[in-house]
C-alpha cells in the first residue's frame, strides 16, 4: 500500500491529482447539500411559519395598541367637563372658551405614551376646526389651529351622522393635511421598484397620508351631536411605531404600506437608508390589496433573505387601504441544521467513497494537456522558437501553458535582439575602420579645394565647381563623424538624472530652430517621476535624434506630444508622439538598421535611430515604435530606474 501511495503521489501527475481531488470535493459537497436539504426541508418550513406568525401577532398587537390609544384620547376628551362646558362658546368663537378647550387638548397631546406625530382637534357639527394642535415626533407642539374644515372626511361624516365613536386606519387626503401643516411630512417620493405593479393601488399615494384615526362625538344635554373630537397619528415618514415594534417585540423588520407604497419602515436599502417610497411586489399586491388575503412567503430584502408575512389594513368602512408587513431573517433557522449532524456525517462518508472512485478517470483526462506541453518543450529544445501550446481556461495547467508560450516568445525576442546587437557591433567596427581611413583624405581634399576657391577670381567659372566640392566634402565629414559616434557606443557614465530637466533643456535648444516654427510641443509629464540612473549626455543624444526626426516628419507643422510615467516603481516610460507623415508598415522592422533611412537623398545618413537603439540597449532599456501613414508615429522608451551593478561598475572603470 505504501509503495502504491509513493508512486501515486511522487510522479508527474501530482498537480493533476490535486485538481482531481478538488473536483471530487466539489461533487461531495453538492451531494451533501442535496441530501441535507431534503432531510431538513419539512422541519424548517414548519419552524419558519411559526416564527413569522408570532412576529405578525406581536406587530398587530402593537398596532392595535396604538390605535386604541388614539381612540381613548378622543373618548376622554369627548367626556371632558371643560370641553363640553365651553363648546357652545367655542362655536360662537369666544376667546375664553377656545383657550379652555385648547388647554385640555394640550394636556392630552403632551402625555402620549408612544410618541410620534399626532393631531388632535375639536370640530363642530359641520366639521369646522374650532381648536387643534399638532405634536411632532420630536415633541414640538405647533401653534394653536383655529381654522379649516374636515367635514368631508368619511370617518367624521360617519360619526357626526351616527353619533357613535369610530377608530381605524384612514387615508387623509392632502387637502386636509395642508390645513394643519402636515402635507410636507406626508409627502413620499415614489421610486421605480422592480417587480411592482404597473400602476399604484391608490392614485393618492405619495401625497395623502395614512393615519391611525379616532373620532368621538360631542353631544349637548339633549343628546344631539354638536361636534366631535378628532385624533390622528400620521404614519407617513414617522418611524416611531415600526422601530418600537422591532426593538420591543424582537421583530427583524416591520413596514407599514399606504396602498402598495412603503410610508414607514425599518427596512434599509444598500445605501443604509430607509426604503420609504419603494413599492410592494405585484404578487403581494394581488393577494393582499386586491383579494384582501394574508400573504406568507420568502423574499430577498435588500441584501438578505427574509421570511415575510403581509396583512391587509382596513378603514372604518372595511375597505383595504394599506398593508402591515413583518419579516424574519432566514439565517436564524440555519442553527436547526445541527440537529441533523449524525445524518450529515453518514452522507459525507458515502460521498467521499464515491469521489475516490471518480478521481481515477478524471486524472487520465487531465494528463492530455501535459503531454502536449512536453512535446512543445521538446521542439523548443531543438530550436523551434515559434512553437506554442493551446492554453484554454483559467486552471493551473492553462496558466502553465500560457507561461510556456510567454517563455518561448521571450526567447525568440531575445534571439532577435542578440542578432541585432551583433549586427550593430559588426557595423560599428566596420564604420570605425572606414571613418579613420576616409577622414584624412577628406581633410586634404577640403584643404586644397578651399585654397583653390579663395585663389580663384570672382568671375572664374570653376568657383561654382569648387564650392560644390567644399560643400559635399563637409557633408562627407559629417557622415564620417556620425560613423565615429556610432562606433564609439561603449560606456554608460551613469549618474542620478532628472529626466524632466534634461528633456526641457533639449526642447529649449530647438525652440528657435526654423524647423520648429509651426510645431506645438505638448508636455505630459507625470508629477511623481523619480530620478533615474543614466548617462545624461547619451540620453540627450537620444532625445535630440527623436525630436529632430519628429520635426522633419511634420514639414507643414503639427503637434509633438512628449509624455512620461513611472511603471510599478521599477522603470519609467517616455513617449514621443508626432502627427507627421508616418512610416510604412513594411519599413517598421528596418528603422533601427544602420544606414537605413526614409528621408530623401542627402538629408540623412540612416545612423540616428541605430545610435538611439544602441544607447537604449546599453541602459538596459527597450524602445518600440508604432506608426500609421498620414496619422503619425510614436516612439516608446522604457528605462530602468536603477542600472545593474555590472553597467555602473563598467562605467566607473572606464572613467578611471
Amino acid at each position: 500500500m505504501k509503495r502504491f501511495l509513493d508512486r501515486l503521489l511522487g510522479g508527474r501527475l501530482l498537480l493533476v491529482l490535486i485538481v482531481s481531488f478538488s473536483l471530487v470535493a466539489t461533487l461531495t459537497v453538492g451531494v451533501f447539500a442535496l441530501a441535507t436539504s431534503r432531510v431538513i426541508g419539512n422541519y424548517l418550513a414548519a419552524a419558519e411559519n411559526k416564527r413569522v406568525a408570532r412576529d405578525m401577532d406581536l406587530a398587530d398587537a402593537f398596532y392595535q395598541s396604538k390605535l386604541n390609544e388614539i381612540a381613548a384620547i378622543t373618548h376622554r376628551l369627548s367626556l371632558d367637563h371643560w370641553v363640553n362646558h365651553h363648546l357652545p362658546g367655542a362655536i360662537h368663537n369666544r376667546a375664553d372658551a377656545l383657550a379652555a378647550i385648547d388647554q385640555q387638548i394640550t394636556n392630552k397631546i403632551a402625555v402620549l405614551a408612544l410618541g410620534g406625530t399626532h393631531f388632535i382637534a375639536v370640530v363642530d357639527n359641520n366639521g369646522e376646526i374650532l381648536v387643534g394642535r399638532v405634536l411632532s415626533a420630536e415633541g414640538e407642539l405647533s401653534p394653536v389651529i383655529n381654522g379649516g374644515n374636515w367635514g368631508e372626511l368619511p370617518i367624521i361624516i360617519e360619526v357626526l351622522s351616527s353619533g357613535e365613536s369610530k377608530s381605524s386606519t384612514e387615508v387623509i387626503p392632502v387637502g386636509f393635511l395642508e390645513q394643519v401643516g402636515l402635507e410636507v411630512q406626508a409627502f413620499v417620493t415614489l421610486f421605480e421598484t422592480p417587480k411592482a405593479a404597473d400602476e399604484p393601488y391608490d392614485s393618492r399615494e405619495g401625497t395623502a397620508g395614512l393615519a391611525l384615526t379616532g373620532v368621538s362625538p360631542l353631544k349637548n344635554q339633549g343628546g344631539h351631536v354638536v361636534g366631535a373630537v378628532v385624533a390622528a397619528y400620521l404614519i407617513n415618514n414617522d418611524f416611531t411605531l415600526v422601530d418600537r415594534i422591532k426593538e420591543v417585540a424582537g421583530v427583524d423588520t416591520v413596514t407599514i404600506f399606504f396602498g402598495d407604497l412603503r410610508v414607514s419602515t425599518n427596512v434599509m436599502t444598500e445605501e443604509r437608508e430607509r426604503a420609504v417610497g419603494t413599492r410592494v411586489s405585484k404578487e403581494v399586491f394581488e393577494v393582499v390589496l386586491e383579494e384582501g388575503q394574508t400573504y406568507v412567503g420568502n423574499a430577498f430584502v435588500v441584501n438578505q433573505m427574509y421570511i415575510t408575512q403581509y396583512e391587509p389594513l382596513r378603514d372604518h368602512a372595511g375597505d383595504v387601504v394599506g398593508i402591515l408587513y413583518v419579516g424574519a431573517l432566514q439565517s436564524t433557522f440555519q442553527a436547526l441544521v445541527e440537529t441533523f449532524q449524525n445524518q450529515v456525517i453518514l452522507i459525507a462518508l458515502v460521498c467521499i467513497v464515491l469521489a475516490s472512485v471518480i478521481a481515477v478517470p478524471i486524472a487520465r483526462l487531465i494528463t492530455r494537456p501535459i503531454a502536449s506541453l512536453v512535446e512543445a518543450n521538446r521542439q523548443l529544445a531543438q530550436g523551434n522558437m515559434a512553437v506554442q501550446v493551446q492554453a484554454t481556461g483559467e486552471g493551473e495547467l492553462a496558466i502553465l501553458g500560457r507561461s510556456f508560450n510567454k517563455m518561448a516568445n521571450t526567447l525568440q525576442q531575445t534571439q532577435q535582439e542578440l542578432l541585432q546587437k551583433e549586427k550593430l557591433a559588426s557595423m560599428g567596427q566596420l564604420a570605425a575602420g572606414i571613418a579613420h581611413e576616409i577622414n584624412n583624405p577628406l581633410g586634404t581634399i577640403l584643404l586644397f579645394s578651399d585654397v583653390m576657391f579663395k585663389e580663384a577670381d570672382k568671375d572664374d567659372p570653376r568657383r561654382d565647381d569648387l564650392n560644390m566640392i567644399i560643400s559635399e566634402t563637409k557633408r562627407c565629414q559629417l557622415i564620417v563623424a556620425n560613423l565615429l559616434n556610432f562606433a564609439r557606443q561603449q560606456d554608460v557614465l551613469a549618474q542620478q538624472t532628472d529626466v524632466f530637466l534634461l528633456m526641457d533643456q533639449t526642447i529649449k535648444g530647438f525652440e528657435q530652430h526654423p524647423t520648429f516654427k509651426d510645431i506645438e510641443v505638448i508636455r505630459e509629464y507625470s508629477p511623481d517621476l523619480p530620478l533615474i540612473q543614466a548617462d545624461p549626455g547619451q540620453l540627450q543624444q537620444v532625445f535630440v535624434n527623436l525630436i529632430t526626426n519628429a520635426a522633419e516628419a511634420m514639414e507643414d507643422g503639427g503637434t509633438l506630444t512628449i509624455s512620461t510615467r513611472p511603471i510599478e516603481d521599477q522603470s519609467i516610460e517616455i513617449k514621443f508622439t508626432d502627427t507627421g507623415s508616418g512610416i510604412p508598415k513594411e519599413d517598421l522592422h528596418k528603422i533601427f538598421t544602420p544606414f537605413y533611412t526614409t528621408k530623401v537623398l542627402g538629408k540623412g545618413t540612416g545612423l540616428g535611430l541605430s545610435i538611439v537603439y544602441g544607447i537604449i540597449k546599453m541602459h538596459r532599456g527597450q524602445i518600440a515604435v508604432q506608426s500609421k501613414i498620414w496619422e503619425g508615429t510614436t516612439f516608446t522608451i522604457t528605462l530602468p530606474m536603477r542600472l545593474p551593478a555590472s553597467v555602473t561598475d563598467s562605467a566607473n572603470e572606464s572613467a578611471v
